[in-house]
């Protein structure tokens, strides 16, 4: 079901031209609604960015500098008013830019997270501690600092490091007895260099270390509606790989295969609690979560969609629903403009696509997708293995040849696939996606005499 909204449009906030642009904009031409674009500045490599995005988009508005303000939300809402154009609500899916979304919303009377709210949910020190001071995380966390360092890594327990306030799993690896202060500098380099991503650090990049939490790690993607929250898929993370200096989630399944439904149910209700704790009353989340041994722990709260194809995943588990279109419609159902849908309404629509608190699922769908990620260098050559033997619903190839990829201290994303098949089938087709996919993609670099699949790193479970 797809709801269908008259007249108006949404302000998207875009960073440096892109965050799923293509995608937000086919899902308010859906709905029937007008695409407002606030992007900053884009990178000199991508200077014909804003103009492919006003092929599409109604009005875009490009800023002078590569980072949002919260002035130039303001501006451009005020340039919109004065064009007579009515700004129902505000979405972006660029973490770094939520804080923005969630101010705009509030100048538009539009419910949705606080700005405070977003800055405490991004703060993964304090989020530690709050969930284990109320007894929904078995672990703590701590500033890393040049001092501790030695304690931790001499330690015969195990610890995970990350940015305080991080974003694409930037700087975020285990701990271990070669880590020095000097590769925590070189990320902080690496972090302040890239235009991208510094600006989603704040004020300046400081790391945490935690105990390390073991076990199988999952994804719920929840929508929250009026304190209600409705968990519309789990995904299992297959396959992640952890390096010296980040963390790649290689390939996700939907429904998750490797837990039971009374497991599944208990992770439902784990979610809800984590949730009603904070107080987060309105939204859509990618929460991320290990489980072992019964327990369920968190890895981290997203206050947006998820990342990657976990969007695309739901629409194909659902029949046709991503969770952009839910989030528009939740913000639209909450809003006060005319002809949006009561969110009563909306939470019956999406409950009917989620799971149940006791765990049953009703999509008869499965899905599985994998995500490929560039080395250090220049790419001379990409593209799609002849050998697959199943094809893809949806095939993003992202890098192309003579791109140069300067850091792997966070993901750097080169393409990405996605399959759907009957989830009666999933025994059978899942191990063989799971075998077949990993060099789906082919990749050579110029500095390199031999071919290499981007399933290059020694995988291991988180």
């Amino acid at each position: 079901m797809q709801y269908q909204h008259t007249g108006g449009g949404i302000l998207l906030l875009s960073h440096v031209g892109f965050s799923f642009m293509e995608d937000l904009l086919e899902a308010l031409d859906t709905k029937g609604l007008k695409s407002f674009v606030l992007t900053s500045l884009p990178e000199a490599a991508h200077g014909g960015r804003p103009d492919e995005l006003r092929q599409k988009a109604a009005h875009v508005t490009v800023t002078a500098e590569h980072v949002l303000t919260h002035e130039d939300v303001e501006a451009c809402l005020e340039d919109l008013r004065r064009r007579g154009e009515t700004v129902l609500a505000c979405v972006t899916v660029w973490e770094g830019y939520r804080q923005l979304m969630a101010f705009a919303n509030e100048l538009l009377g539009v419910r949705d997270l606080g700005e405070k709210q977003i800055i405490g949910l991004r703060n993964k020190l304090t989020l530690r501690n709050r969930l284990a001071d109320a007894g929904l995380s078995r672990v703590r966390a701590a500033e890393l600092t040049r001092e501790t360092l030695d304690f931790y890594r001499n330690s015969d327990s195990r610890y995970f490091v990350k940015p305080v306030s991080g974003i694409a799993s930037y700087g975020a690896f285990p701990l271990s007895s070669r880590t020095t202060w000097a590769d925590i500098e070189k990320i902080t380099a690496d972090a302040l260099d890239d235009t991208v991503y510094a600006s989603a650090f704040g004020d300046g990049l400081a790391f945490l270390v935690e105990d390390y939490l073991p076990g199988q790690e999952f994804s719920f993607e929840v929508i929250v509606v009026d304190g209600v929250a409705q968990v519309v898929a789990v995904h299992e993370k297959c396959e992640v790989t952890e390096t010296a200096g980040t963390v790649l989630e290689n390939s996700c399944a939907s429904p998750p295969v490797s837990i039971s439904v009374k497991e599944r149910a208990a992770g439902i209700a784990w979610v809800r609690q984590v949730l009603s704790h904070l107080e987060l009353r309105w939204g859509c989340f990618h929460i991320e979560a290990r489980h072992r041994d019964s327990d369920w722990d968190l890895i981290e709260i997203n206050p947006r969609v998820g990342g990657s194809l976990i969007s695309h995943s739901t629409r194909e588990l659902t029949g046709g629903t991503s969770l952009l279109d839910l989030w528009i419609d939740l913000l639209l159902s909450a809003s006060p403009g005319e002809g949006t849908v009561a969110s009563e309404e909306f939470l019956e629509h999406v409950s009917a696509l989620s799971f149940t608190a006791d765990g049953e699922t009703p999509t008869v769908n499965a899905t599985f997708f994998r995500v490929f990620f560039a080395d250090k260098g220049r790419i001379k050559s990409v593209r799609l293995s002849d050998e697959l033997t199943r094809e893809p619903v949806v095939t993003h190839i992202l890098l192309k040849a003579g791109d140069t990829v300067e850091s792997t201290s966070r993901e750097v994303f080169l393409g990405q696939l996605l399959w759907k098949y009957p989830r009666s089938e999933s025994a059978r087709l899942l191990p063989e996606l799971l075998r077949t996919s990993a060099s789906a993609i082919d990749i050579q670099y110029d500095d390199q005499h031999v071919d290499q699949h981007v399933d290059q790193y020694e995988r291991a479970p988180r």
